[in-house]
């Protein structure tokens, strides 16, 4: 009689193993097997990390495997497992991979299809299309859309981390580093710090040389402007062409800091001016969950100069939207305190929105529509899905938990942050810059599965994905810039390379350096307990100490900032797999150089280094 060997492979993640029975099925073009119970005498089957192989007779031959069938049954109480992969060996030597990445859950079961990427127009049978469609069926009611705050991307339907499905809740490892990362620093104190020394108290113990490095250095102009182009919001930047009417900066107020015998009229012409300006944060209500604690924003314009040496440094700073006597320009000439505290202020903005903006926005929200919508419009057969799926790992569940623990009402970052969550501050733009390494091989990838262009248009599951993202995910918004469809190869390669950069090089770009650059809380203060100064020549040490957060907010911050790549296989094609290692040869180099850049630098930038990018937000 016929014998197919199959051989099942069990996660290596906390509880990943079962004590339940597991039963298999398999589906061939001219049959299927008796459901059989996988079990070897004497012998502690579906252990975490383990690989057994089991034999499974049948009656006659089942001709090509379609589908593998697993059932999960309770042994003496409900005991979850988590299925990677199924291989099946059959009578003619031949195997058959279906990749799972799984949980099973109560008595649930799976259907799996082999691990051959397809699109819908290369299925032939009834059975495979009728698979096809009753996953995204059962999927698109378990990921639902959800509007959680007017004006932003959509979420999920899950008020908690564990309503979400049980495949993208954090593994039990990820779920401890997430809760443990924001109990390192919990202890809320409401004094004030006694001096700027007071602050390395708790910044003692998270030190790096990057961090080092701006406490020494944070009050000098050299380094507020190197963060605009190396820090972890380096966004804000922008060519100034003309100086706006609200920031009326004149030639003699800057004149002494300018290096080259040119007006200020000239340098900008010359391109050697820029400006940061946080309109966003004008008319944001500052947070009042405490009632102790008093806590003031700001909306700065910072004037910048780079000058003879290519440094960028500040020029002229405004902590408000509209001139006038009591909004006064501050300027390097100015006393010791006065520039000292408007440099703070442009700081603390930057940092909501860094925050807010860059960081939650742009890479956290907007990963989770992409998200959403592939589960809902891609199975897993879709050569989209698997080359995705990798770039989404997590993100939902992060997300969740950050609605759930950090971003909502009274929560982690009411307790740091001083603005409220107000649609206003996530106005939505997606920009695309230092992408050239990535399109290359999403291009290799794409054209694998689709020959042409008409391919692409006939697509139904892609265009279904697109338009779920821009219509539902994005709300139809006129500024989100989404298409509703593709037309073209060179279009869905454009598509799918934002995704996986938002999600793996932005997210780390803007990620990590939160450690570098705001663990020294007067270089970012998340608050700020005094308003703005309305004149000049009032600062002194003490206001400004007074100004920055205390010790408990203090705390509470540099907790936030330990924000913690499984290397699933789901693609099983020779083409892909070498296409792959193209890419990661291509990245080796890539490292390499920027590695040998970084030597001997005392300000390092290795965030873009590939070795150093993890696939998804959720790190």
């Amino acid at each position: 009689m016929p014998s197919y060997t199959v051989t099942v492979a069990t996660g290596s993640q906390w509880f990943a193993g079962t004590d339940d029975y597991i039963y298999i099925t398999l589906v061939g073009t001219e049959g299927c097997s008796e459901r059989t119970l996988l079990d070897k005498p004497l012998y502690n089957d579906f252990e975490r990390g383990a690989v057994d192989s089991y034999d499974v007779t049948v009656g006659e031959n089942l001709g090509e495997l379609e589908l593998v069938k697993i059932e999960k049954k309770k042994y003496w109480v409900q005991d979850d497992w988590y299925c990677k992969y199924i291989t099946v060996k059959t009578p003619s030597g031949d195997y058959v991979e279906f990749p799972c990445f799984h949980w099973l859950v109560d008595d649930k079961e799976v259907v799996l299809r082999d691990g051959k990427a397809l699109l819908p127009k290369d299925d032939k049978t009834r059975l495979v299309k009728q698979h096809r469609h009753k996953e995204l069926e059962s999927r698109r009611k378990t990921y639902r859309w959800r509007e959680w705050q007017p004006g932003i991307p959509m979420s999920i339907d899950a008020n908690t981390h564990k309503e979400l499905p049980r495949d993208i809740q954090f593994d039990s490892e990820k779920g401890v580093d997430f809760i443990l990362n924001y109990s390192k620093f919990m202890h809320m104190f409401q004094s004030s710090w006694n001096d700027f020394a007071d602050f390395e108290r708790i910044f003692v113990r998270i030190k790096n040389t990057i961090s080092e490095y701006v406490m020494q250095h944070w009050k000098e102009d050299f380094m507020f402007g190197y963060q605009y182009l190396n820090g972890c919001n380096p966004v804000m930047i922008q060519k100034c062409t003309k100086l706006p009417e609200k920031f009326p900066v004149t030639h003699d107020m800057v004149a002494d800091c300018l290096e080259r015998e040119m007006t200020l009229e000239e340098e900008i012409e010359a391109g050697n001016i820029y400006i940061a300006d946080y309109e966003l944060m004008e008319d944001i209500s500052p947070n009042s969950t405490d009632p102790c604690t008093l806590q003031y924003l700001a909306a700065p314009i910072c004037l910048l100069y780079n000058n003879s040496q290519s440094k960028i440094l500040p020029l002229a700073i405004q902590l408000g939207q509209t001139p006038g006597k009591d909004n006064p320009i501050f300027l390097p000439s100015d006393g010791q305190y006065d520039w000292m505290l408007a440099k703070i202020w442009v700081r603390s903005s930057d940092f909501h929105i860094h925050q807010t903006v860059t960081h939650l926005l742009r890479t956290h929200l907007v990963s989770e529509v992409f998200g959403v919508a592939m589960f809902r419009q891609l199975p897993a057969v879709h050569p989209a899905y698997k080359l995705l799926l990798p770039h989404i790992r997590f993100t939902i569940a992060i997300n969740t938990k950050a609605r759930e623990q950090l971003i909502c009402e009274f929560g982690i970052f009411d307790k740091v942050s001083v603005h409220n969550r107000n649609p206003k501050a996530l106005a939505i733009t997606l920009t695309l810059n230092l992408i050239c390494r990535f399109p290359s091989f999403v291009w290799d990838v794409v054209c694998i599965y689709y020959d042409s262009d008409d391919t692409v248009q006939k697509d139904e599951e892609i265009q279904a994905f697109v338009k779920d993202v821009c219509s539902f995910g994005m709300q139809d918004l006129d500024c989100c810039g989404f298409p509703k469809s593709l037309k073209t190869r060179e279009e869905l390669t454009e598509y799918l390379t934002v995704i996986i950069f938002t999600a793996s090089a932005h997210h780390a770009a803007v990620n990590f350096g939160q450690y570098d650059w705001c663990s020294w809380i007067p270089n970012a203060p998340p608050t700020m307990r005094k308003p703005p100064p309305r004149q000049k020549g009032v600062v002194d040490v003490k206001f400004i100490i007074q100004s920055l957060p205390d010790r408990g907010r203090s705390c509470w911050h540099l907790g936030a900032l330990f924000l913690g790549m499984y290397p699933d296989e789901h693609f099983i094609e020779k083409p892909v797999k070498e296409a792959m290692e193209s890419f990661r040869k291509r990245l080796a180099e890539v490292s390499s150089v920027i590695k040998i850049r970084n030597e001997g630098k005392k300000l390092p930038y290795y965030y873009f280094s590939p070795d150093r990018i993890p696939n998804s937000v959720a790190v």
